[in-house]
């Protein structure tokens, strides 16, 4: 099952990575809920609980919108039920972090938000899974494949791969660019840096029994694994594979929910990397928790192309809206630093990230 996730990018750079056609062909940005993108804070290592981007419809929170109208949240990862009687939702006695397929119409608490067309797409850079081995278990990365951008940018980086953080002068180019996108509403180019993975969930909306602020959270809808990662583990989140996917599990008004739940099948075409035992402990918040290690050598690994891709990615300098991480992780990785071997170019790509403090 999916319980832990990394999205490092900054809310800016999620809203870009987010752009879409609108029924009349332009494209856009979907905008974030007020406030919403204070409350959520980029993270290599996210565990329920906490707040995680969410794309869904407009008309949940504007009747008058148009339905194909996207907005992104922030929203608390495990579904609590707008039914829930308690004053606290740490009371809950069950998890709701995974929605399993096969149930959605047997259990209340997802079967409510179904009906209701509360269905949503959770974003991430990717999810860690582990695999049952003698001695423990071995956790992996799993996520999009990654591809090169532009044309244009493909003839001045043969050798580079596409960054979503881009060197100081790109950055500001892409900053320019963003801001003349959320003026027009549409898009000068799409988005060529980091893929998002786009996982469909179902949301539900809990008013404390007290009063208060509304609570929106949401559950990450599982299938069977796929034929590639059977090896790793039997589940996965079910993956809405490019533009047409989300837009059919979004539109909750033109698309109904047994057709909708058509789209939940096992999709063998994410890509994948073992990692650290160090993404075990969730506290441990810093790019080695996406470093590819090799299960057999004691030897720096050989990086894929998405594996290079994320290497350029992370060690990039990064937009200046990112937020400082906490006293506790900036102490373990700095302990962290002093214990790594600065050799190889993985541990090259690990120091520089860290000195540039990409999550903030």
């Amino acid at each position: 099952m999916c319980g832990r996730t990394a999205c490092t990018l900054a809310p800016d750079e999620v809203s870009r990575a987010c752009s879409y056609r609108h029924r009349g062909g332009r494209r856009r940005q979907p905008r974030w809920r007020d406030g919403d993108a204070d409350k959520y804070r980029p993270s290599y290592n996210k565990n329920p609980q906490s707040m995680s981007p969410v794309l869904l419809s407009q008309r949940h929170f504007d009747t008058d919108a148009p339905v194909d109208e996207r907005v992104l949240a922030s929203m608390r990862w495990g579904l609590v039920p707008s039914w829930f009687k308690e004053d606290d939702p740490s009371k809950m006695r069950y998890s709701t972090s995974n929605c399993r397929s096969e149930n959605i119409l047997e259990k209340k608490s997802y079967k409510d938000p179904l009906k209701k067309g509360q269905r949503c797409v959770v974003l991430a850079d990717g999810f860690y899974e582990w695999k049952k081995q003698e001695k423990g278990k071995q956790p992996f990365f799993i996520y999009f494949p990654q591809t090169q951008g532009s044309s244009q940018e493909k003839t001045n980086h043969q050798d580079e791969p596409t960054t979503p953080a881009r060197k100081k002068k790109n950055s500001e180019t892409a900053e320019e660019a963003s801001s003349d996108f959320k003026e027009r509403g549409e898009a000068a180019g799409d988005w060529t840096g980091w893929k998002l993975l786009t996982m469909a969930g179902l949301f539900d909306c809990w008013t404390p029994p007290d009063g208060g602020e509304p609570l929106y959270s949401y559950s990450i809808i599982t299938v069977n694994a796929s034929p590639n990662l059977q090896s790793i583990h039997d589940r996965m989140p079910a993956i809405l594979d490019g533009e047409e996917e989300v837009r059919r599990w979004l539109d909750f008004g033109q698309v109904q929910s047994q057709d909708a739940l058509k789209l939940l099948k096992s999709k063998d075409i994410l890509t994948f990397h073992p990692v650290s035992t160090i993404v075990n402990n969730t506290r441990n918040n810093s790019p080695e928790c996406l470093q590819p290690v090799d299960l057999n050598s004691k030897k720096e690994p050989k990086p894929s192309a998405s594996g290079k891709m994320m290497m350029s990615w992370l060690s990039s300098s990064s937009p200046s809206k990112r937020k400082e991480p906490s006293t506790c992780e900036r102490k373990e990785e700095r302990e962290s630093k002093v214990q790594r071997k600065s050799t190889g170019a993985i541990q090259q790509w690990i120091q520089g990230a860290n000195k540039k403090q990409r999550i903030k």
